[in-house]
């Protein structure tokens, strides 16, 4: 039985370029991400009560369901690439990322929903270094999230006219799975601790 998968060995150019230099941005973002983690780290290890007794509590339950909303979206967005370089199975692939974009951006929404609660409840950007970590390192990976999501909305719509690269795909992924693989991270870290 032939491999269904491009073997890109064989090929003069082992990493497509658009992948490349995805994963070369996904490494500066790893490290602007890491910079924001250790700045919040040193606040949070310098106060005296974390969070603070005026902020509002975190909906740690609601966005562990939320989290796994994104962790599906995420193994839809695999399963869709396995489909896409199977004969015959590209309707299949069309489904999976659309299943995986409506899942991303269900995540995204229900987090904005989070937000507004927040925000009504008092927390904001000014209301103390609590609120200013949370929207800013959250937020930031919320504006990652809504990206990534337009480019696996391209994706898919290439995808549906036939014309879509492995590697673009491949591109596109790259960003979503770092999206998908920081946020059990960042939620350990600002909702849990």
């Amino acid at each position: 039985e032939a491999n269904p998968l491009p073997n890109l060995r064989s090929s003069a150019q082992a990493i497509p370029n658009g992948l490349l230099g995805m994963l070369i941005f996904i490494v500066t973002e790893i490290m602007v991400f890491a910079a924001l983690i250790s700045a919040y780290l040193v606040v949070r290890s310098s106060a005296t009560e974390w969070p603070p007794p005026n902020q509002p509590r975190l909906p740690v339950e609601a966005t562990a369901v939320n989290s796994l909303i994104l962790l599906l979206s995420g193994f839809f967005a695999f399963r869709s690439n396995r489909s896409f370089f199977l004969p015959g199975e590209e309707q299949k692939a069309c489904g999976l990322l659309l299943l995986s974009l409506l899942l991303g951006s269900m995540f995204v929404l229900v987090q904005g929903y989070e937000w507004i609660g927040l925000i009504h409840f008092g927390m904001t950007m000014t209301s103390g270094p609590f609120g200013s970590f949370f929207y800013l390192i959250i937020g930031a990976h919320a504006l990652h999230a809504v990206i990534a999501i337009l480019v696996l909305a391209i994706a898919y719509h290439k995808m549906k006219r036939s014309v879509l690269t492995p590697s673009e795909f491949w591109t596109g992924q790259a960003f979503w799975y770092f999206v998908v693989g920081l946020w059990p991270i960042l939620y350990w870290l600002v909702y849990l601790h």
